[in-house]
Formats: structure tokens, C-alpha cells, sequence
């Protein structure tokens, strides 16, 4: 069952990785981000592929993500599967925001 979850996750997710193309920010706020890019497999700040690895602040910490610089390279450089936010698409600055306010959402 579990492998069935996941493949039906990635078949679901993998157009908008395609078709996320770097594009600058265009007023789009952290999130809505998140909404259309990772809570797919991140509803509620959970993770419906590795139970282990949630948003939630536990496992953040348990992860060795614990300020908001980690969160920023995670954003940089992702997990297999996950859309990589370069700086080009998300500003240092703007990424630097929504990393503060993040952990405090789940």
C-alpha cells in the first residue's frame, strides 16, 4: 500500500516539477509556494513518502534543520523529487522571510 501512495504522489507531483521552470517570484508569497509545489507531499506539514522527514519543528530538528539558513539550503538544494528554489526564483531576502516564519506554521 505504501508503495502505491508514494507512486500515486510522485505520478501526481511530477507535471508541476516539469513544469516549474524558474520563472522569478512574481508577487507569489512563500504560501503559495508551498501550496503548489510541496504540499502534495507535505499536507499539514507531514510527508506522505518518508514519515520521518515532516516539517514539523521534531523532525526539523532531528534532521539537523534548525535555523533558518538550513531551511534556505534545503530550499536551494532539495531532496530527490522536490523543486529546487534557486535564488533567481526566490530572493535571498524573501527567502530569508518565509524561512523565520516556517517552522512555526506546523
Amino acid at each position: 500500500m505504501k508503495k502505491i501512495i508514494i507512486s500515486l504522489a510522485i505520478s501526481i507531483s511530477f507535471p508541476s516539477i516539469l513544469a516549474f521552470s524558474g520563472e522569478p517570484l512574481k508577487g507569489k508569497t512563500g504560501e503559495v509556494l508551498f501550496r503548489e509545489h510541496c504540499a502534495i507531499c507535505h499536507p499539514n506539514g507531514g510527508n506522505i513518502i518518508n514519515r520521518s522527514k515532516t516539517l514539523h519543528k521534531k523532525d526539523l530538528d532531528a534532521n539537523n534543520i534548525k535555523t533558518p539558513e538550513d531551511i534556505i539550503s534545503k530550499m536551494r538544494n532539495p531532496g530527490p523529487g522536490m523543486p529546487k528554489f534557486g535564488d533567481n526564483y526566490i530572493p535571498d531576502e524573501e527567502a530569508k522571510k518565509n524561512s523565520r516564519i516556517y517552522p512555526s506554521n506546523f
